[in-house]
């Protein structure tokens, strides 16, 4: 099987180098000495032996360029005198000694703790001697060594002239030679194939080529490509048909092994190239490849035939593209204060052209049409300043989007986020955290805490808490109430004295001041209103209304109103009793005969006997009411009295005034009939009495040394008679 280059995206020409690298890993060329024996034979005096030298290590070689997280391992030292209970100490001297490579003294270990460049130096001479930890006595004699410092492929090959310029006679023929150059490289040249130099040509395809029997390959990838597209192909002969000539492609070793990956197309047996980390020209311009090719179906009868695969090297140039400004941070983080003047300075963006050509770069801030411009940037520089004045209460923080293109191709662009954190400045005086309701009892006791404040403040904590809470000094001294600063950003309002009457005053005004911590501090004043309301003995408001005396004598509020609608009730009966008695009137005649029916009373006096219009006259005449006896309506005669009767022809000859005085005459001799129009005056009370009024009226203007608190202990139906026969406090103030 051979790996041929027909079916390359970009069929260039190029020898790639394999570098078969050792790691470090030690050659042992250990020599093996025993310990040193006394032996005792009968009969004979005791021997000493001469101790032998005792010093087993390695050869050692240290890989350069080591880029790894750990101090790379060079060797081991060790002396026969170590019995591995530590009591040997290992001493490293010489070129690089605790800087570059430090030795475990217990162990022997020998370790590198930088990176190391073969081109700069190629060897380290050192010496190495093993003592006694407790005598610190040498238990060898000192010993050299060399740490070699092994070559791996970091060099590009330079040409050691340039550039090169040629001429070409026109119709020259095929292979004619043009030029002759020449390359060296710094890697190696006694080691792997490092320095081995293969030259190549990247642009005048096909008029120009190298030596074609290098079998080497070349493919050019724009820096561009996508991570995961297919940057190329590559494919491998094999004379054998059908499944025999199935195959599979792998990538064995080259410095783009962690960069490309390559895959079989099963249907055209092809090695499928893909990117899996973006390229970068300006970075890495090339990478090597080893790739290998090997048949899939093996039939071991034919194993002696083998091996069934072949390899190549396969050398990927980088193309440089003209890509937009890089900026030199992902994003940015800005601070600006808050009230600062416009046009100041908030912090700068830098990108850079990444192509050799190195455009200059342009900034512009990205802005929707509809956002508020509160920055603008430097087109050149890349600075940011402030277009308006800025508010940390309102927005404490602005994202911007700054954009950068080449002056040379505008077209291409560079996003960057920066974000703008507006620092706080202390603005914003403290204010009450809420609108408090703060309610006092009645039987309040003096130093009693009735209500906790607290504040808050719209700048940041550095200039808000701790807050201060103080009574302004200019105003004189509240005999009511006081203020307490917890030193916690709250406050406690206590009473000054005992007892406040809802009825002498119902509402406390209490001025205050806070401060808070900012530099320079803010002050603020409020105003604390707090409302007397009766309480229970535990404190627990029953009303903050004024009420009437009635209530204070211990008559609640439901009891005031039953009593109240009893009166509208018995008011209104009253009012529909006399409505009823004015509108009808019950006639003064019993009798349905009585022919003075028709007489009209009137409450209003009469005009005397010539007022002739007042009544008929001709009543009184009527020979038949003058006939008959009419008793009183409001009583009931005991005694009936016979009738007396009197002619017709009397009735109408008697005078008006005769008829009048015989009816007095029978009216005062009747004794069943009382005295009506007698009027009984009692206005006389008697002599005063020798004991006094017990009258209680006059009761409230004594003075008494009876001391009534007790009654505050019976519960609060007792509570507003004992504040009534107390001593009451009526001490008024604003």
């Amino acid at each position: 099987m051979k790996i041929t280059s027909t079916s390359c995206i970009c069929p260039v020409l190029v020898c790639l180098c394999f570098v078969q690298r050792c790691y470090g890993t030690a050659h042992h060329s250990s020599i093996k000495v025993t310990r040193n024996q006394t032996k005792h034979i009968e009969g004979e005096t005791e021997v000493h032996h001469r101790p032998k030298r005792g010093w087993v290590w390695n050869q050692f070689f240290v890989l350069e360029e080591h880029m790894g997280p750990d101090p790379q391992y060079v060797g081991k030292l060790h002396s026969n005198s170590d019995k591995g209970d530590g009591s040997v100490k290992y001493i490293l001297t010489g070129e690089g000694a605790g800087t570059i490579f430090i030795i475990d003294d217990t162990t022997g270990d020998i370790h590198s703790t930088k990176s190391l460049d073969r081109e700069q130096k190629t060897h380290y001479v050192l010496h190495a001697q093993a003592i006694d930890r407790r005598t610190n006595k040498p238990l060898e004699p000192e010993s050299e060594f060399i740490i070699k410092v092994q070559d791996i492929n970091d060099n590009a090959p330079k040409f050691t002239d340039g550039p090169y310029i040629v001429t070409v006679p026109e119709m020259s023929d095929m292979g004619t030679s043009v030029l002759q150059v020449t390359a060296t490289d710094a890697d190696d040249p006694t080691y792997g194939n490092s320095a081995r130099v293969v030259y190549s040509i990247l642009q005048g395809q096909p008029y120009f080529s190298v030596d074609p029997k290098t079998e080497h390959y070349q493919l050019y990838v724009p820096e561009s490509a996508q991570v995961g597209s297919a940057v190329g192909k590559i494919k491998a002969n094999d004379a054998d048909t059908g499944s025999n000539a199935d195959m599979t492609y792998s990538i064995i070793s080259g410095d783009g092994l962690g960069i490309f990956s390559i895959s079989t197309d099963k249907e055209t047996r092809e090695g499928i190239l893909s990117l899996k980390k973006p390229l970068n020209y300006e970075k890495k311009k090339s990478y090597t490849l080893n790739i290998e090719g090997a048949n899939t179906h093996l039939d071991f009868r034919f194993s002696h035939l083998g091996p069934f695969k072949d390899a190549t090297m396969l050398k990927i140039i980088v193309g440089d593209v003209d890509e937009p400004p890089l900026f030199s941070m992902p994003s940015y983080v800005m601070e600006v204060y808050e009230n600062a003047k416009i046009g100041t300075v908030v912090g700068a963006v830098l990108a850079q052209d990444p192509d050799s050509a190195n455009s200059i770069v342009r900034y512009f801030i990205d802005y929707n049409a509809e956002d508020d411009r509160f920055f603008n940037i430097d087109a050149n520089t890349g600075t940011i300043k402030t277009t308006q004045v800025l508010d940390r209460e309102e927005t404490p923080w602005y994202n911007i989007t700054v954009a950068a293109s080449e002056n040379d191709n505008p077209g291409l662009l560079s996003h960057v986020t920066v974000g703008i954190s507006v620092l706080d400045v202390n603005d914003n005086p403290p204010e009450l955290a809420r609108e408090y309701d703060i309610v006092v009892c009645e039987n309040s006791k003096p130093g009693q805490v009735i209500h906790t404040i607290s504040a808050t403040d719209k700048d940041d904590f550095a200039n808000g808490p701790r807050f201060n809470f103080f009574l302004d000094e200019h105003l004189s001294i509240n005999p009511n109430f006081t203020l307490k600063d917890n030193e916690d950003n709250t406050a406690s309002i206590l009473t000054r004295r005992r007892r406040f009457s809802r009825t002498i005053q119902d509402v406390y005004y209490l001025p205050i001041m806070i401060s808070d911590g900012g530099i320079p501090s803010l002050t603020s004043s409020s105003t604390l209103t707090i409302r007397v309301c009766a309480c229970d003995r535990d404190g627990r408001v029953r009303t903050c209304h004024a009420e009437a005396f009635l209530s204070s004598a211990g008559l609640s509020t439901g009891a005031l109103i039953a009593i109240l609608l009893c009166v509208v009730i018995l008011l209104a009966i009253v009012v529909l009793f006399i409505t009823l008695r004015r509108s009808k009137k019950e006639p003064l005649i019993i009798s349905e005969e009585d022919v003075r029916e028709n007489v009209v009373t009137y409450d209003d006096e009469g005009g005397g006997e010539e007022d002739t219009e007042a009544f008929d006259i001709t009543a009184l005449r009527n020979p038949s009411a003058a006939e008959e006896l009419k008793y009183r309506r409001d009583i009931r005669p005991e005694v009936q009295l016979t009738p007396r009767h009197q002619t017709l022809s009397t009735l109408e000859s008697i005078d008006v005034q005769e008829f009048l005085k015989q009816r007095l005459a029978e009216a005062d001799l009747d004794p069943s009939v009382p005295p009506y129009d007698s009027l009984q005056t009692y206005a006389y009370e008697g002599q005063r009495s020798e004991a006094g009024s017990i009258s209680s009226l006059d009761s409230a203007t004594t003075q008494s040394d009876q001391d009534y608190h007790y009654l505050g202990d019976w519960g609060p139906e007792f509570k507003k008679l004992a504040e009534l026969y107390g001593e009451i406090e009526s001490e008024r103030t604003t």
